[in-house]
């Protein structure tokens, strides 16, 4: 292996992927850089400015011209930090949200049209190959809640939801077979019918596998969503990702003018039931119930969205 190697291998990818052409096709009106930083505020917790720009080792002057960019153009605003008043938060706009979604959309496309080309009996051998090179070059380091990054889901992942809901759950607390079910009619009612501006799942990905989810669907009372089925990988727990999925349902059900967020679980799930508790839900309900082969306690939770927590 020698350095003309890589660098060749580079300029191979680059030209396959189409990743200099700033043209109509994939990222206009953005050049590459441009789509990486709202890809960067869209799907990672790297919204402080000073994190953004040591993340993706930007020069300060850049960022900030791209930055006035995106605020010119209405995709993102700006405002002091969360954690050091000092610093500076940038928030994605609705109208920043949709411009990377769509940005994020062509680059899925563009990949999946690369990938077609690829005999399916050759796609595990492609995949490990990548991994390989993930791993040999970022070195033997344990993952950094900054590594995970949270996206729409992709063909094959609603079908992963069902399947790592069954195996924890009767891993962890014994849960049968009609959990699996539950979860299968709750994916496959939204796979059929939803509403993408009022109803979306997130995914949790690290290292390019799926660690974690969660969904925000419709409730049957007016003005209400529901968040269902959170998940974390034990191997990725740790993280923030409960956290950060909580997060993301609650800033999309309020952005998306519900007026209350409420979901249901059970008492043994002690870990999301803190989750739900630092975000501002308050237990309004429970009762015993014997359900997926256990005797469990229901309970139902509530957050009002037109208060924000402090």
């Amino acid at each position: 292996m020698t350095v003309e190697d890589i660098r060749s291998f580079n300029r191979f990818y680059t030209r396959l992927i189409g990743a200099l052409d700033y043209g109509r096709r994939l990222y206009a009106p953005y050049t590459l850089t441009e789509s990486r930083v709202l890809y960067e505020l869209a799907h990672s917790p790297r919204t402080d400015v000073a994190d953004l720009r040591t993340w993706l080792h930007l020069d300060a002057g850049y960022l900030t011209r791209i930055l006035n960019k995106f605020e010119t153009d209405g995709l993102i605003e700006r405002g002091p930090s969360e954690r050091d008043p000092r610093r500076r938060r940038i928030r994605l706009t609705a109208r920043g949200r949709e411009t990377a979604d769509l940005l994020d959309e062509r680059a899925r496309q563009a990949v999946g049209a690369l990938l077609a080309g690829v005999p399916p009996d050759d796609r595990p051998r492609l995949a490990q190959a990548l991994r390989t090179v993930r791993d040999l070059l970022s070195g033997d380091r344990a993952p950094r809640p900054e590594d995970v990054v949270l996206r729409a889901p992709a063909p094959g992942d609603l079908g992963w939801i069902v399947q790592r809901n069954a195996a924890l759950y009767a891993a962890e607390y014994g849960w049968n077979a009609e959990y699996e079910g539950l979860v299968a009619r709750i994916v496959a009612d939204f796979a059929q019918d939803h509403d993408p501006r009022r109803e979306r799942v997130w995914i949790a990905e690290l290292d390019g596998a799926p660690v974690g989810c969660v969904m925000c669907v419709r409730d049957e009372a007016p003005g209400t969503a529901r968040l269902r089925l959170l998940l974390v990988e034990p191997g990725a727990r740790g993280l923030g990702i409960g956290d950060r999925l909580v997060t993301a349902v609650v800033g999309f059900a309020r952005g998306a003018g519900y007026h209350e967020l409420v979901l249901w679980t059970n008492d043994v799930l002690t870990t999301a039931r803190r989750i739900y508790q630092r975000h501002g839900f308050v237990l309004v309900a429970e009762k015993p119930h014997r359900s997926f082969g256990q005797d469990l306690v229901g309970q139902d939770w509530r957050l009002d969205l037109r208060v924000r927590a402090e």
